[in-house]
Formats: C-alpha cells, structure tokens, sequence
C-alpha cells in the first residue's frame, strides 16, 4: 500500500510540473536530494560506528545487567501471567534494557526471542495474549536513554549540538511508553469483562 501512495506523490508532482513547466526544477531537486542522502549515508557510517562501538563495550561492562535488575520488579507486575522465574522474563527485560541503550541490532534479535518465549506460554497459538500485546506496546515505545541513531544524523547533518536532544527524547518516548501501558491495561480490562459477559465463556 506504501508503495501505491509513493508513486501517487511522484507522479501527481511530475504532472503538475509538466503543467507548471517546472520539470527543470524537478530534475535539479532530483539529482540534489540523491547527492544529499548519498553524503549523509557516508557521515553516518563513522559516526555510527563510534556510538554503537561505545554502545558494545556499555553493555560488556554490565550495563545491560544493571539496567535489568532495575527493571525486573516493575515488569513482574505488568506481566502478571508470566511464571516466576520463567525466561521469557529475562529476555522482555534484556530486550527493553537494551533498547533504552541504544542498542538496536541487540534489542531487535532479544524482542523476537522475548515473543518466542511468549508463545510457549500462549494456550491459544493464533491469538496474541495480554502479555504479548503490552511487550509490543511497551517496545514500540520503549524510553532510550541514548537515541544514538538520530544523535548520529544530527551530526552528519552538521548539527552544532547532536545530543541536545536527549532530555527532549526522553520526556516523549516517557509520555508514550506511559500512554502505550495504560492503554494495554485497559484494553485489556475491557477485553476480560466482553469475555465474562458472555455466556458459557463463547
């Protein structure tokens, strides 16, 4: 579907240039945007590579393990249904310490591992469980305390001040992942009172 809406823009731009006789200005915009992308591509890659080496020796120092036991009596209440003791556990909470890292490459493979896990305690296999759905909600809007991707294209962009962002980026992803727990709770609330309203539980 993305795709379909891509070529609408583009070719609603191009038919009006033609009408506009703007095609030279099209074609000069063209040629500049891919220049552009291609230089910021080449700054990234140093950059990157710099906050995802710091990033590396972070988590071989431990941080990652600190960051966990942190989390650990806070998500125990927001995943109810998982057993004590039980390693889907450990890896919702290495997947999320991970993430507010900024430690994406780590987080994504723990995040599949974490819902593996989950799946092993799911009853119903093609029906997603509470816990499921607020480790999704939780990881699509997980706090990062180092956001080292956009960090880094403020940099290559030439930003005077690339981390000046953080305290920014912490206060929204705070207001989001907040917004995305109370939102699975009470979903999930609703969900559980439609089920007991049902006779026989059908």
């Amino acid at each position: 579907m993305i795709n379909y809406i891509w070529f609408g823009l583009f070719a609603v731009g191009v038919i009006t240039a033609i009408f506009t006789g703007s095609m030279g200005e099209i074609t000069e915009q063209l040629f500049g945007s891919a220049r552009t992308a291609v230089e910021l591509s080449i700054g990234l890659i140093g950059v990157m590579a710099l906050w995802l080496g710091l990033m590396k020796v972070a988590e071989e120092a431990g941080a990652v393990r600190f960051i966990a036991k942190l989390l650990h009596p806070v998500l125990t209440r927001l995943f109810p249904g998982i057993p004590k003791g039980h390693k889907a556990m450990g890896s919702i909470v290495a997947n999320l310490a991970a993430n507010m890292l900024g430690l994406g490459n780590s987080a994504t493979a723990l995040g599949l591992k974490a819902m593996k896990d989950l799946q092993e305690l799911n009853d119903d296999k093609d029906t997603a469980t509470n816990e499921m759905c607020t480790f999704l909600a939780i990881n699509t809007s997980s706090v990062t305390i180092i956001p080292a991707t956009v960090i880094a294209i403020r940099a290559s962009a030439g930003s005077a001040a690339p981390a000046e962002i953080i305290g920014t980026v912490l206060v929204a992803t705070t207001a989001s992942t907040i917004v995305a727990v109370v939102a699975s709770k009470v979903l999930e609330r609703v969900g559980k009172k439609k089920r007991e309203g049902i006779p026989n539980g059908k």
